[in-house]
């Protein structure tokens, strides 16, 4: 009895991991990462995408200069990763909106004036983490 019960739990969980196809598991992922960075590549030849990036590299610099905490270092890269992310899902609905409707569409503007405004929503409540963080170790240089 003991066996059988044993035996089941293992079967299941060969078969839900489907172990016998795992080199073409790995092969495939290997293709998704090549089409992630690729579109991370892709991402950072927008416009915008360069600009959040050297705020990014001014905002890590201004955190070595003051010394920050692991915890505020948590805060500023969250802010960092979550404003790449918002304006790479920006760009994609862009390009996904240009390409559905090329000619001028009121909807389609819409579309993307709300996608550009979760953007700067973000990047607001991010540079009011940045002075909550910073302005005080400002003040304390003077």
């Amino acid at each position: 009895m003991y066996l059988i019960i044993c035996e089941q739990p293992i079967s299941l969980l060969v078969s839900f991991l489907d172990l016998k196809n795992m080199p073409g598991f790995f092969s495939s992922r290997k293709s998704a990462f090549g089409f992630a960075f690729k579109g991370i590549r892709l991402f950072f030849k927008e416009t915008h995408a360069r600009l959040h990036l050297l705020v990014a590299i001014l905002v890590v610099l201004a955190g070595i200069f003051f010394h920050l905490q692991a915890l505020e270092w948590c805060l500023v890269f969250l802010c960092i990763g979550a404003v790449w992310c918002a304006e790479a899902f920006n760009s994609a609905i862009e390009r996904i909106v240009n390409k559905i409707s090329p000619e001028h569409n009121i909807e389609a503007g819409r579309i993307k004036d709300i996608a550009a405004g979760a953007v700067l929503l973000l990047c607001i409540f991010a540079a009011l983490i940045g002075l909550l963080l910073f302005v005080p170790k400002i003040i304390l240089l003077f």
